[in-house]
């Protein structure tokens, strides 16, 4: 299933010049559990996604407020030359798509 399906929320944002993190909020236990307990919730498969490398991706549930957050090392800095996001808030859109 899509992240697009199970999620209430998804954003990006940037972490600092040289992090994105992502925000990934349920509205239900259901949908939180089958996005954290998917075999393919995994860095290396977000690192794939995002052509960075697998070390550098945190994915961290928080069950209380059925939500995940994951924090990876961006491609580019923000503001560099070639960066078309400099504020990190269109990221998502990968984690969107995938099947999870």
């Amino acid at each position: 299933m899509k992240l697009a399906e199970l999620a209430r929320v998804v954003r990006s944002k940037n972490a600092g010049p040289l992090k994105l993190t992502f925000d990934i909020m349920f509205e239900d236990e259901k949908g939180y559990q089958a996005f954290v307990q998917s075999p393919t919730l995994e860095p290396a498969r977000i690192a794939g996604l995002y052509g960075v490398a697998p070390e550098t991706v945190e994915i961290m549930p928080y069950p209380v407020a059925l939500a995940v957050k994951i924090v990876m090392d961006r491609k580019l800095p923000s503001g560099s030359p070639g960066d078309w996001d400099v504020y990190g808030a269109q990221q998502h859109a990968p984690l969107l798509e995938a099947e999870w």
